[in-house]
């Protein structure tokens, strides 16, 4: 469970409540539908696990009901286990147990299974060619130069230190090589990142959803993580940040660390606007958080693009504490295994110091074709790239609207993934069907803390066009198969929760 309780406010639950479609009929008491308008609540994220809930009479008086009412609604609550209560502490908000998914769902299949398994876990392009090609073959030419030395570069070799600080100018925000460590990916520059900043205890705000492996290294680190619920006002439409729970966080949770992804958000595929931005680093400041920022899809407007984007969060506000992270995976391959942090001198400093203890670079080999693709060759790998993105979206897209019309997403401008609401079918379900019809499926869970977003799956924009019709029908099959298994819908995954259909 979630180690910092928010407090939600009854008007504010007032207006989340409204927005859970589960009204009340013939046969039907208006307490349970209350109930199960907090457990949709709870499972898509809008209502983070570990919320302090309302007093009976408090929330009653905005909800207009009797405080009979709301008692029979918590008590549904606490029998389904989606609410703790203890005396004289209040009531906060659980899921049951069991509602954990499967924890392998986003291992990429390895290749010898990869004819037999559909993999929708892992959201990695393929190796842009010929330009992979090309690249590699003039880095094996300069990498004699390079074995003449130990090889061993905790800060990375110069000519992609250059060139990384480079594309950071060209984007509206200056950057010297000294500003830049490159690493063996993002999650190995994150991991680093959380190792040397962050103490056991410490407290973290993140997105919900967010990244599932980033979650997961936050964990192993023993950070006490504070959700913070992305914001939709149009269920169909594209989440935003709220920035009202985030100042609310920065204010009562003291946070160490915040962790988001503004660009192309995973999984969402949300793109924060640059006011939303400059107001979440001043509530950062304000409180004295420093702000990890996960740029790994900036560079993926695949959907038009003239489009304007957003500058570089760390350069909307300088007096903020803010460290970037970036990655050549999505853009170029995620074979090769390189990132970047961007921060301070000093901090790339301290950070490759630590690095030592573990990792004494990154392999030479694979920055000198980074070094290339990020360089002189970066119009024609983000041009060959952002075509094989919309060419599988708009193949994928229309395919998964006629053949699954229940299932609901907001089409993002960019990035690698796409957030679909499953219709009320667990996510957990699908992935454990999947597992028989040759398929693999992320399922919301992941991405989310205590088992939220079970009514949702990852899917990734990567599907060749030519496999999209495939993909969809086998998608199809498997849904069907997790429905009659889950004949109650995705709350029967959850074991308990049928007690508050309605």
């Amino acid at each position: 469970m979630t180690e910092w309780h928010s407090t939600v406010t009854p008007p504010a639950l007032a207006r989340l409540l409204r927005t859970a479609q589960a009204p009340a009929g013939p046969g039907h008491p208006v307490y349970r539908a209350l109930a199960r308008q907090v457990q949709l609540l709870l499972t898509d994220g809008r209502l983070p696990v570990g919320t302090r809930m309302p007093a009976e009479r408090e929330l009653a008086a905005a909800l207009a009901v009797s405080r009979t009412t709301i008692a029979a609604a918590y008590d549904a609550l606490r029998e389904t286990g989606y609410l703790h209560s203890r005396r004289g502490s209040g009531s906060w908000t659980a899921l049951p147990e069991g509602s954990r998914p499967p924890v392998d769902a986003l291992f990429p299949v390895p290749p010898e299974g990869a004819g037999q398994v559909i993999d929708l876990g892992a959201a990695t392009p393929p190796a842009p060619q010929p330009l992979f090609t090309e690249a590699t073959a003039r880095a094996v030419e300069q990498l004699p130069a390079y074995a003449q030395g130990h090889g061993h570069y905790p800060t990375g070799i110069p000519a992609l230190r250059e060139a990384v600080a480079d594309r950071f100018t060209q984007r509206g925000l200056p950057t010297t090589p000294d500003q830049i460590l490159i690493t063996s990916g993002a999650m190995s520059a994150l991991v680093l990142v959380f190792g040397a900043l962050l103490r056991p205890g410490e407290r973290v705000a993140v997105e919900t959803p967010s990244y599932a492996h980033v979650l997961q290294a936050l964990r192993n680190t023993g950070a006490r993580l504070v959700p913070v619920p992305q914001r939709r006002d149009d269920p169909c439409g594209m989440p935003r940040w709220d920035l009202t729970e985030w100042r609310q966080v920065m204010r009562g949770a003291a946070p160490r660390l915040a962790y988001v992804i503004p660009d192309f958000h995973n999984p969402t595929g949300a793109l924060i606007d640059e006011q939303q931005r400059r107001d979440l680093l001043a509530a950062a400041r304000s409180a004295g958080t420093l702000v990890v920022v996960d740029e790994t899809m900036a560079e993926l407007a695949w959907r038009d693009p003239a489009l304007q984007l957003p500058r570089p969060t760390a350069g909307l506000d300088r007096a903020a504490q803010l460290i970037t992270v970036g990655s050549a995976s999505k853009l170029a391959w995620g074979g090769l295994r390189v990132g970047w942090v961007r921060a301070a001198p000093a901090l790339i400093r301290q950070l490759a110091a630590e690095r030592l203890h573990h990792d004494h670079g990154t392999a030479v080999l694979e920055q000198l074709i980074c070094a290339h693709l990020l360089g002189e060759r970066l119009p024609a790998l983000r041009e060959l790239r952002l075509g094989q993105l919309r060419a599988g979206a708009e193949a994928l897209l229309p395919a998964l609207r006629e053949r699954l019309p229940q299932w609901r997403f907001a089409e993002p401008a960019g990035g690698i993934t796409l957030w679909v609401d499953t219709g009320g079918l667990s996510g957990t379900a699908i992935a454990r069907a999947g597992e028989r019809t040759g398929v693999r499926v992320a399922p919301g869970a992941l991405f989310g803390l205590d088992g939220a977003f079970e009514g949702f799956v990852r899917l990734p924009l990567t599907v060749p066009p030519a496999a999209a019709a495939q993909t969809v029908e086998r998608l199809a099959a498997t849904a069907e198969l997790a429905a009659r298994e889950d004949g109650r819908g995705w709350a029967g995954t959850l074991g308990t929760a049928a007690a508050l259909a309605v």
